[in-house]
């Protein structure tokens, strides 16, 4: 297939249908970091590599529900209005461009992120989160007072102004969000597929505790996602019938990192270690596995009519397949002066940062040509990570 680009309205490379089944976009939670994802999302889109399925754990499931749950035309805009919204713009009476205070090096800027993100533990985020007007300890028990520190309500509210669910449920896009059963521990995915998606579904995604209380879907009881599981990799990889997939896995968290010199940095990398979910471990483990699924498609194909044709022949082509994937990591590195509070530093210079970085980093993978070529390997899998430290 030709990969001859063409220039769409904005200047970029719009590039043809990869020759893959289905694209998948794969998010991972992260809170305010998440605006990485929507600077990929709007450089996929100007290369009109428009998803088939999206999939998110916690801010990745809201960032999901905004590109599900609009037409394309709309999805990039719809997601600058959520997070224009949530994020602050006043940096105590002084317009972010002319602040004198921004120009003074990552150690003013890291001061300036910490007390952005005291304002939100304080005050929460508009249009998002809000404090509590009575504290756990002096809430009746079991109510989401007692189990929380934040009002999730407008969420709800956003949502049901930004996402239209009945797209979602109309299912021109796959869409999967992951949550945790408060009550049993087992990790679920609210599938667009096997049922109908609601403002809620998306909101239990994102209910990390203490923070925020836990979700109640018919009866039961929901928290986010990231408690097990910060990826949506493995749901999307081993989901049935398996297809031909290129996939862009979004990640937030980077699981390589220094080593702490500070309790603050001891901090910030256990949550790197802890929410980066091992990507590469899963997709190692994934190419292992389709070395051994092409491997048996083959010897299968090589016997005879009479051993073929038998039960356990039968029983072993289930699991042998020769489909191909294409895993491509975009992956937020942290700047020096970000620190254990940028996942909840919702200030409008982060989130610019952040968007930009999403976005220059994904243009830069696309301009590698085998990113959207079919493997030819003994796998099947190719896994690429070409963005690291802003570089090819």
């Amino acid at each position: 297939m030709s990969r001859r680009p063409h220039r769409n309205r904005k200047g970029h490379h719009a590039l043809k249908r990869p020759p893959f089944e289905q694209i998948a976009l794969l998010l991972q939670g992260g809170g305010a970091l998440g605006a990485y994802q929507a600077g990929v999302y709007q450089a996929l889109a100007e290369a009109h590599l428009h998803p088939d399925w999206v999939a998110g754990i916690s801010i990745g499931a809201i960032n999901s529900a905004l590109i599900a749950g609009n037409p394309p035309q709309a999805r990039v805009d719809r997601l600058r209005s959520f997070w224009e919204a949530v994020t602050d713009n006043r940096w105590w009476g002084l317009p972010e461009p002319s602040n004198p205070l921004l120009t003074r090096g990552d150690a003013m800027r890291g001061l300036i992120n910490q007390m952005s993100a005291g304002l939100t533990v304080t005050g929460g985020v508009p249009r998002f989160f809000a404090p509590r007007i009575v504290p756990p300890w002096l809430a009746p028990t079991g109510t989401p007072d007692a189990t929380s520190h934040y009002d999730t309500t407008p969420l709800r509210a956003t949502l049901e102004r930004l996402v239209d669910f009945d797209r979602i449920n109309a299912g021109e896009m796959r869409f999967s969000v992951g949550a945790v059963n408060v009550r049993t521990g087992n990790f679920v995915y609210f599938d667009s597929e096997s049922c109908m998606v609601r403002p809620e579904h998306v909101m239990a995604s994102g209910a990390l505790p203490p923070g925020f209380p836990a979700v109640e879907i018919e009866g039961e009881h929901y928290w986010d996602g990231g408690l097990v599981s910060n990826t949506p990799l493995q749901w999307v990889l081993e989901s049935e019938p398996q297809r031909d997939t290129l996939a862009f896995q979004v990640d937030l968290w980077s699981a390589r990192g220094e080593l702490p010199r500070t309790i603050a940095e001891v901090t910030t990398r256990q949550k790197e270690i802890q929410f980066s979910s091992r990507t590469r471990h899963n997709s190692d483990r994934f190419r292992q596995m389709q070395k051994l699924r092409n491997a048996l498609s083959d010897l299968l194909g090589r016997l005879p009519d009479e051993l073929r044709q038998s039960a356990e022949a039968e029983t072993l082509s289930r699991v042998a397949d020769r489909k191909v994937y294409n895993l491509v990591q975009l992956i937020y590195r942290s700047k020096q002066y970000e620190g254990d509070s940028k996942d909840y530093e919702f200030s409008r210079l982060s989130m610019e940062d952040h968007w930009r970085a999403g976005y220059h980093d994904t243009v830069r993978t696309l301009r590698h040509p085998e990113v959207l070529e079919r493997p030819d390997n003994l796998e099947g899998v190719l896994t690429f990570d070409l963005s690291e430290n802003g570089r090819e």
